[in-house]
């Protein structure tokens, strides 16, 4: 019996990041990823009361932002609950309130990163833990090192963020990188994606929860520095963030 014929490579399918034919085709696909994303962060109980914010910048007004409405559960959130917000925080499509604290980081985060076009902060629990202690990830697993020397740390706390000059010190401190640590309050991710900005949350919060096992089981053993450089390269962009998230959107899509 002959040996079974390969398919074609070309005749495989691989998801690629969509191609948008207009502006409101691009605005529904960000606004249905958030609320996706939102309701994922649910399932993995991220949802701390009324903390916590996904936001998408609007592809057609560049200080505008989609953003999960104060108050309501992530758990079912639909694409049109979902409230639009001006760089300002004043609410201009909607009829709910935004979480004041939380958008003035994300409001100057979006502003300084004019490539970023979501941000994802919550208080998640492994998050929170690492960043009582201020420290950075160690390079200590594979998916750690997509982190590698591409997030910050603020080593600072001055209570709920409210104005927008600690949004700003916040944004200065991320820089051009992927992830912050918020000293004694959590993590912060962004990506040209709402895919990407929600699996780097993900993985940053399993990261964290790793290091934070080792740690009480023993010393950690560090990958050395060009190992970690080269797998953050093959691992760290937002194209592979997308890809990886992709198992994740197509579970969570079928709630809606």
């Amino acid at each position: 019996m002959p040996e079974p014929t390969p398919v074609p490579v070309d005749q495989l399918r691989f998801a690629m990041p969509p191609v948008h034919a207009s502006v409101e085709e691009e605005r529904a696909h960000r606004k249905e990823r958030l609320a996706g994303a939102l309701r994922l962060f649910g399932e993995y109980g991220y949802e701390d009361g009324v903390s916590g914010h996904i936001t998408a910048r609007d592809p057609e007004f560049g200080d505008c932002y989609w953003v999960n409405p104060f108050g309501a559960p992530f758990d079912g959130l639909r694409p049109d609950e979902l409230i639009l917000v001006n760089g300002e925080g004043q609410v201009v499509e909607g009829s709910r309130h935004v979480n004041q604290a939380a958008f003035a980081v994300h409001a100057q985060v979006h502003r300084a990163r004019p490539d970023v076009v979501a941000v994802a902060h919550t208080h998640s629990v492994h998050g929170r833990a690492l960043a009582a202690l201020g420290e950075l990830l160690e390079p200590i697993t594979q998916e750690a090192c997509a982190f590698y020397e591409d997030h910050a740390l603020y080593d600072a706390y001055t209570g709920v963020v409210v104005d927008e000059d600690e949004g700003r010190r916040i944004a200065a401190a991320l820089g051009a990188r992927k992830a912050i640590v918020l000293r004694n309050h959590g993590l912060l991710t962004v990506g040209d994606s709402v895919d990407a900005a929600a699996w780097w949350f993900l993985a940053l919060e399993r990261s964290c929860q790793v290091q934070l096992a080792a740690r009480a089981a023993g010393k950690p053993v560090l990958i050395e520095h060009r190992d970690a450089v080269t797998t953050r390269e093959q691992l760290g962009s937002d194209l592979v963030a997308w890809i990886n998230y992709q198992p994740l959107w197509s579970r969570i899509s079928r709630t809606f």
